[in-house]
Formats: structure tokens, sequence, C-alpha cells
């Protein structure tokens, strides 16, 4: 080989040499930490973590899709009649009208309905509850109240008395219904019937009452009383 082929040859070899050099070096230089994410020797990344869901403070967040709301305000009992408080609260942001008795449905421990007769205005059951409806307007946040009566009656003792052990009220008839509180046993005995006072608009400047007030007294002694139970 002559000495000019020697040349080119060593001359092909050194750019052979450089470009090498120069091609890692752009390789390495493109490399950042990030690219070996998951490899060897690496901790893996972590995954996103979720937002945590925020607390409403919204007031109306719990009301019904019906804009109100019924609860019981507790029991009374006397002489085998017992009085239970109902009132219905207007948690929506539009007025709410009612004109009639609320409508109840009692069912026993399997939750199964108790067929029972209602008596609007409970006048068969004891006095005093029987001023007829009228038609309310609730604002928003006011209230209107209710009592349920019934009584512990044994009239037949052939007869199975009948024990309650849930109640559901709706504001009216076609309208949702909402569990409330019994506050106890609804013990009907075997009277087979249960009475309902009209919706009453609450005095909004009266707190809610824990209890509703004691029923009169009877109009007429009854043909037969169960002895009292434990809670009188």
């Amino acid at each position: 080989m002559g000495e000019d082929q020697r040349m080119i040859s060593r001359d092909m070899a050194a750019r052979r040499r450089i470009s090498a050099t120069a091609a890692m070096a752009l390789v390495l230089g493109g490399c950042t930490p990030g690219d070996h994410r998951g490899q060897g020797g690496d901790p893996p990344s972590r995954p996103p973590t979720a937002p945590s869901p925020s607390t409403s403070t919204d007031p109306l967040a719990d009301c019904p899709a019906s804009g109100v709301r019924i609860r019981s305000t507790g029991g009374d009992a006397a002489m085998g009649l017992r009085a239970l408080g109902i009132e219905l609260i207007n948690c929506g942001d539009q007025p709410y009208e009612l004109n009639g008795y609320p409508v109840l449905h009692v069912f026993d421990e399997q939750r199964e309905p108790i067929m029972l007769r209602v008596v609007n205005g409970a006048k068969e059951i004891t006095s005093g509850f029987d001023q007829p409806p009228r038609k309310i307007i609730l604002a928003p946040d006011e209230r209107a109240t209710a009592v349920v009566l019934w009584r512990n009656l044994v009239t037949d003792s052939t007869v199975v008395a009948t024990n309650g052990e849930y109640l559901t009220v709706a504001p009216a008839a076609g309208q949702p219904a909402e569990d409330v509180d019994p506050d106890g046993p609804v013990d009907l005995g075997n009277t087979g019937r249960i009475g309902v006072s009209a919706w009453k608009k609450a005095d909004p400047s009266t707190p809610a009452p824990t209890r509703p007030a004691p029923p009169p007294a009877p109009s007429a002694v009854p043909s037969s009383v169960s002895p009292p139970d434990s809670r009188l």
C-alpha cells in the first residue's frame, strides 16, 4: 500500500471515531433523570392522589326532594290514650302548601303493613282534635304540626291485640312518606283504628316541642281499658 492510501485510511478512521464520540455525547446529553424512572435502582413514580371529597356546608343538602321533612316530637300516654306529636318542616327554598290531614301507615316488626282505619280528626278516639283542616302556606323554615292519637283498648278478648313498631307519615295523599319515630310501640289493642288531627301552622316564635301537649280528658269512660303499661 502506498503512503497516500495509508494517510487516507488513517483520516477515515479518525473521522469515524469523532462521529461515534459526537453521537454518544448527543445520546448522553439528551437523557434526564426522569427518563430512568421504573428502571433498576430508581424508585417507581407515585400514582396520582385522588382529591379528598369536600364536605358540603349547604344547610339544605339533606332536605328531601319533596322540600319538606317530617319528624316526631315525642309521645304522651295517660289512661290508655296515646298522643304522638309530629311536625313538618319546610326545608326547601319555595313556599309549601298544606290543606288536610297527614296520611299514616303503621307496620309490624317485620315491616308488614297493619290494616287500620284512620280517623281524621280522631273524633271516635277522643275530643279536642277535630278542628277542620285549613289551607296553610309554609315559607322556608316554617313548621306545621299535628297529633296522632290512639287507645290501647281491649274490647274483645278473642281478638289478638295489635302492636305496631314502625310509622310512616306523608304530608297528603299521593305525597312521599317518611319514617317517623313512634316513641314506643303503637299499641292499638284490638280497636283497629288510629286518629290524626289536621295540619296546623306552628307559631314561628314558639320553639319546636319535644313532646305534644297532654291530651284532654276523655269525654266518656271507655268500656274496657287495658292495665297501665310500664311507661305510665
